[in-house]
């Protein structure tokens, strides 16, 4: 009833033009379904028996004065005044049509911020309950109910006809339908707070909605892109965490954990759309993503793509979490000394100031060089500046473990000699002999800045996501490529 349910909500709103009783009818639908279904058999079309019976609950609710009332200035707001009459009551509904991708628009309308077309995806898109999206996100349920009717009422007040953008609106409430998108899979990949690492039903929900979004416009990149990176970044989810739900780094992960089937549809997604153009941050950071997951070990993994990927990326988006990323890339295929170098030049950026993710960078190039004191510091720092719990653990185990003299990992990878293959500036789609980009980078967020694959997802605040791997180790698994999390001002903290 999940995925019928937003189907339903569709047809009401589209039908009637009133979002919010259209959403009572259908939790009456729904309550009618889960009483009758199991005691009389499921119909033989539940989608139209659902739609039948909220549709009857919606006649009566506008029959009251008041739904009339508000029906009436909500029609004359939205129609000029040749079209300021209502459909006959007798008309034929039509069930066949599936407005899920409209209704997707009207939730993630630019005038809502992010966290509420969050909040409002979920709710009406996702068919989860207040309670539950208040859980994901770590918030009293009376400030999540409070949230998600402060974005209805926003959207019934700015008048917002039921149907699909014009043209020229269409490309910029496609970029927020794709950010809310992200922001939903990444809270789900990595919880922003908390004692789990993972929230398995958003991440889940995230890409179903996004699979839906593709199959309705096969034709835009951007979105086969978003769900390549969706796909490629999910595929690792059973190999990052240890019995005790303890984190894995990229580069310590039982490889043969990895679900084939998602990273094959990943980069099937991603080497068809890529020549086809325009590149856009997701399609890059897929390609990235696709590099890591198709490489047998870190030791194998092109690093020298993968830096040319992120130099690409660091033009598209300006992030400053990208450039630390590219600087850990430059680690791997310079040696830590020139990465460090990298990283320098990010300390004085306001953007990360009091991100954890830049100290956690300075620790693992620190490792590799063997300069333990100052790894265990930064580590030491990184720990504090988290609010994650399975980071926390890690990144204090590891200078723990710096700290009592225990032999750290070595690299797999030795950075390249002078005569290794400089990387190019082509973004070349994953071939079967190209080890695959890593999903240590998150797509783009509001403010432009393409995310980080590894990273935690960004919190119902809009902050964003951490790595796959709390910090790279020295095994060289580098940091979450995206950014931070984003901030309603824009810069990425945790």
């Amino acid at each position: 009833m999940r995925e019928l349910a937003p189907q339903v909500l569709g047809v009401l709103t589209r039908r009637f033009g009133d979002f919010t009783t259209a959403e009572d009818a259908v939790q009456e639908a729904l309550l009618a379904a889960a009483t009758q279904w199991p005691a009389e058999g499921v119909p033989a079309n539940p989608r139209g028996w659902l739609i039948q019976v909220g549709y009857r609950r919606m006649v009566e609710l506008i029959r009251g004065e008041q739904a009339r009332r508000r029906r009436e200035d909500l029609v004359a707001r939205r129609e000029p005044d040749d079209r300021q009459h209502a459909q006959s009551a007798d008309e034929e509904l039509t069930a066949e049509r599936d407005d899920t991708l409209v209704l997707l628009f009207l939730c993630c309308h630019p005038a809502l911020a992010p966290a509420s077309a969050v909040a409002l995806t979920l709710r009406a898109v996702g068919g989860l309950s207040t309670a539950e999206i208040a859980r994901a996100f770590l918030v009293p349920e009376t400030t999540m109910a409070q949230r998600i009717s402060r974005a209805k009422q926003r959207i019934r007040s700015s008048g917002l006809p039921f149907r699909m953008p014009e043209a020229a609106q269409r490309a910029d409430r496609l970029t927020a339908v794709r950010q809310v998108l992200y922001l939903i899979f990444t809270e789900g990949h990595t919880s922003s707070a908390g004692a789990d690492l993972r929230r398995v039903d958003l991440a889940v929900e995230a890409i179903r909605l996004t699979r839906a979004l593709h199959a309705r416009l096969p034709a835009d990149s951007e979105s086969a892109g978003l769900l390549a990176l969706m796909l490629l970044t999910e595929a690792r989810s059973a190999a990052r965490t240890g019995p005790a739900g303890e984190l894995i780094s990229l580069a310590d992960q039982d490889r043969s954990r990895w679900d084939v089937a998602a990273i094959a549809e990943g980069v099937a997604l991603v080497t068809r759309v890529l020549p086809r153009g325009p590149v856009g941050p997701y399609q890059v950071q897929a390609a990235i993503a696709a590099l890591h997951d198709e490489a047998p070990s870190t030791g194998a993994t092109d690093w020298p793509q993968i830096l040319a990927l992120y130099g690409v990326l660091e033009r598209m988006s300006g992030s400053p979490v990208v450039s630390l990323n590219r600087a850990v890339a430059t680690a791997m295929v310079h040696g830590p000394e020139a990465g460090l170098a990298a990283l320098d030049t990010l300390a004085d950026d306001p953007r990360l100031a009091g991100h954890h993710r830049l100290s956690a960078a300075r620790a693992h190039l620190h490792e590799m060089a063997g300069d333990r004191a100052r790894a265990i510091a930064d580590y030491r720092a990184a720990a504090g500046r988290t609010s994650s719990l399975p980071e926390h653990r890690y990144l204090t185990m590891r200078a723990a473990r710096l700290a009592t003299d225990v032999a750290p990992p070595t690299t797999n990878a030795a950075p390249p000699t002078t005569n290794a293959a400089p990387p190019t500036a082509v973004v070349a789609p994953p071939t079967a002999n190209v080890a695959p980009p890593a999903a240590d980078v998150a797509p783009p967020t509001a403010a432009g800045t393409p995310p980080a694959a590894d990273v935690a997802p960004p919190t119902a605040a809009g902050t964003p996501p951490a790595a796959d791997v709390a910090p790279p180790t020295a095994a060289g698994t580098p940091p979450a490529a995206g950014q931070g999390r984003p901030t309603g001002a824009g810069p990425n903290t945790s």
